[in-house]
């Protein structure tokens, strides 16, 4: 059994449900109650609520990344749920985040001041619980999304450079992978993860105007090449004519999530 909703993204499928440029999906199993990501504010708490989704049951928080879009929730998390472990890549919490993108601001998390007693750091593969399994140290093997060029990390002489994203990780749990923005890129991602994948969900950080189109023609065909029994759901990150050329090539296997989409 494995039910997961989301209740942050940039688009909605319901009028009642707050928007942003974010991500956080609940995701339940049989052994666990998760929070993947946190958006970039309270909104998923208030959307929560709405879904009748109940964050104070939540066992583990996720965070895949150092970006404020994915982790700038939080602090408000732990606010209202005191016992959930925050499962997160040491590179994250100690970076500077930068991006260009129409100008440059600042993308780093404000991460809660008490959130040392509750970290589960990861800087290497491994099942932090049983059937629970972080991804770590992602292999640069395929191509990486044309939309990191915009993406910087703060050296320690101050000065911004591309970032390489060591900073993110993937989860693993029963047949289902979560991307987070897929950074590190999807098909290196996949190939990171050591275990038969049912279902991919995540953004896969594919900009409308990054790639061409034949690069995701061909991203597409390698996807129902190699993952002919996988469905994968994305949103968020994943551009709306992306999606559109991809869904042309992969058909049924390939999904659209928004705010309260539920599996």
């Amino acid at each position: 059994m494995i039910k997961w909703a989301v209740l942050s993204d940039n688009r909605s499928c319901s009028n009642s449900l707050e928007t942003e440029h974010g991500l956080s999906i609940f995701l339940e199993t049989e052994r666990y109650r998760l929070l993947l990501d946190t958006g970039a504010s309270d909104i998923f708490i208030h959307n929560a609520e709405k879904m009748n989704i109940n964050l104070n049951t939540i066992d583990y928080v996720f965070i895949s990344h150092g970006h404020s879009d994915h982790a700038g929730g939080l602090r408000y998390f732990m606010e209202i749920n005191n016992k959930a472990k925050v499962i997160i890549s040491p590179h994250a919490i100690s970076g500077k985040f930068y991006s260009n993108r129409q100008h440059l601001h600042n993308i780093t998390t404000q991460w809660p001041k008490n959130i040392q007693e509750r970290l589960i750091l990861i800087e290497q593969t491994q099942e932090i619980s049983k059937g629970l399994h972080i991804i770590a140290n992602i292999p640069h093997t395929y191509p990486i999304p044309q939309g990191n060029k915009h993406l910087f990390i703060q050296d320690t002489d101050g000065n911004n450079i591309n970032d390489d994203f060591r900073h993110e990780l993937a989860l693993y749990t029963d047949g289902l992978l979560f991307t987070g923005c897929a950074h590190k890129g999807l098909e290196n991602i996949l190939a990171a993860c050591p275990w038969s994948v049912k279902t991919v969900v995540g953004g896969f950080h594919l900009l409308d105007g990054m790639e061409s189109k034949e690069e995701l023609i061909q991203l597409s065909k390698r996807l129902l090449d190699n993952y002919p029994n996988t469905n994968f759901y994305t949103g968020h990150c994943t551009g709306d004519n992306t999606f559109n050329i991809m869904k042309n090539i992969m058909g049924e296997q390939l999904h659209f999530f928004n705010c309260g989409t539920k599996q």
